[in-house]
């Protein structure tokens, strides 16, 4: 008798563990549909980054073949075409470069245009500080100090890439503006700067001395030529060909 009550409790448990399976193979089978759906969607968009990526390299060294060939405008048209693209690294330097042509074509405003752009399309600031400080230095002669002060200080923090440039490039708004004690002190604070290079060193330097000697009055009109920009730089996304060969750098506004 109690093995027949033991076979009938065995085929109830077998009726309720079929129909729990019958209720939880449905939901199972939807969450791994979504979870290789997502898994595809996922390798499709990383597929497709590095695609971009790939073709925005190839068409931006084209370009800095163009352009060291002397074929200008066939390096602008590739420039704006990688400028338009979906690979930021890239879009960001493109941008750039055609900043720098529309400053050398002594258009300053729409180079501005073209460096912020960059800068807003810029993966990361290694990339976006190069194209924020271009900005400001083809605005150094002509902007209000407050406009300068606004787009040079957040470049100045602690941990910025290119912050003693920045730092350089306010000491100079600063002078320019008529600010000698503000510009002197942050003269002095780049002297001391681990991160500041020897010739920004040297450049303090010799604005300091001009400042105490007096001959200050002499300095803006030399200012936008003695300021180097930190080399453009070759940062494509990871994973991403790097362009073919370096790209031409832009002259400091006012070198050319």
């Amino acid at each position: 008798m109690v093995d027949i009550f033991d076979e009938v409790e065995e085929q109830l448990r077998s009726e309720r563990y079929k129909s729990l399976a019958l209720k939880v193979l449905p939901i199972l089978g939807g969450v791994l549909a979504v979870a290789l759906v997502a898994a595809l969607a996922i390798w499709g968009y990383q597929h497709f980054r590095n695609q971009a990526a790939a073709e925005a390299s190839e068409k931006y060294a084209q370009a800095i073949d163009a352009f060291n060939a002397g074929r200008r405008d066939e390096a602008i048209r590739l420039w704006g075409e990688v400028g338009e693209g979906s690979s930021k690294a890239y879009k960001s330097l493109a941008l750039q470069h055609l900043g720098g042509m529309k400053l050398a074509d002594n258009k300053p405003a729409e180079a501005v245009k073209l460096f912020d752009q960059a800068a807003d399309a810029a993966p990361n600031a290694i990339i976006g500080d190069v194209a924020r400080l271009k900005s400001a230095f083809a605005l150094l002669d002509t902007a209000p100090y407050k406009d300068m002060e606004a787009r040079l200080t957040p470049l100045t923090e602690e941990g910025r890439p290119y912050r003693a440039e920045a730092r350089e490039a306010l000491a100079f708004a600063k002078l320019m503006a008529g600010d000698l004690a503000g510009a002197r002190n942050d003269f002095v604070v780049i002297g001391l700067m681990a991160d500041a290079g020897e010739a920004a060193r040297q450049r303090a330097q010799a604005a300091q001395a001009m400042i105490d000697s007096g001959t200050v009055k002499a300095l803006p009109a030399t200012v936008k030529a003695a300021l180097a920009l930190p080399p453009l730089p070759q940062a494509p996304p990871a994973g991403a060909p790097a362009p073919a060969q370096a790209a031409p750098q832009t002259p400091a506004p006012g070198a050319q």
